[in-house]
């Protein structure tokens, strides 16, 4: 079995939550996926002295830290991975969201697509009266020179702005990404490298959708919207559908 077939296998059971996650690593010696998982990361078990999984706490895109140490080897390798569960067969899931103004201290907007942007989420209240919804505009209700400005600033920063909404920085960066779905006939899970991830979801051009919405490859950005109209519906939302993961040719 090769890596790309190991990297996505039926569950015995799924998984309820990140800890249980953790005990299934640091109970490697005897639980199946564990190893699995392991060998997906290119180690051989016969190799590993031991291994310590714990949850990360705190707003980073890892979710579950995991030590290895390989014997005869004096350093620890860190994996950091980031955990989706799912119940859905398809769908949207959110992999970020943040106020505009958080998102224009990781990418430093010109002062022209930072107010179309706010405009987007609401932040602005349309300057235009026969929009769809009082409270915001979609891009296609926007000028062509605004759209243009938006495709080409996303289109010219692609890879920047999903290495963040997905990889992420720092310590607790992501460098794997687990999606765990479990469904009532069944259950199934894909471990991924989150460079395969990026290589996947980049895929296609930057576009305004037909529903005025912005999509960057296979990634949706939206007002995320709800919240009962606190000023939290404002924040901007990247989405992606994690069930894609599964494909054997990703």
């Amino acid at each position: 079995m090769n890596l790309v077939e190991l990297g996505s296998q039926t569950a015995r059971n799924g998984f309820k939550n990140e800890y249980e996650i953790c005990e299934k690593f640091n109970n490697w010696q005897n639980d199946f996926e564990a190893k699995l998982w392991l060998e997906i990361m290119q180690y051989e078990i016969d190799e590993i002295e031991y291994v310590k999984a714990v949850k990360i706490k705190g707003s980073y895109k890892a979710d579950i830290n995991v030590q290895v140490q390989i014997k005869l080897k004096n350093a620890i390798d860190i994996e950091n991975i980031q955990v989706k569960l799912i119940s859905n067969k398809k769908g949207f899931n959110q992999i970020d969201k943040r106020k505009i103004e958080r998102y224009n201290e990781l990418w430093n907007f010109p002062d022209d697509v930072k107010k179309i942007l706010q405009y987007y989420t609401g932040e602005l209240l349309p300057y235009r009266e026969d929009t769809k919804d009082k409270r915001r505009m979609f891009l296609n209700e926007m000028t062509d020179e605004e759209q243009n400005k938006i495709i080409k600033w996303f289109t010219d920063n692609k890879m920047l702005i999903l290495t963040d909404i997905i990889r992420g920085r720092g310590q607790f960066c992501a460098e794997w990404i687990l999606v765990a779905q479990k469904l009532s006939e069944n259950a199934r899970w894909a471990l991924k490298n989150v460079n395969e991830v990026l290589q996947h979801y980049s895929q296609g051009s930057v576009y305004i959708s037909d529903r005025g919405t912005l999509k960057i490859g296979n990634v949706t950005v939206q007002r995320k919207g709800g919240d009962n109209g606190r000023e939290s519906a404002k924040m901007l939302q990247f989405k992606l559908d994690p069930t894609e993961m599964f494909e054997t040719s990703f």
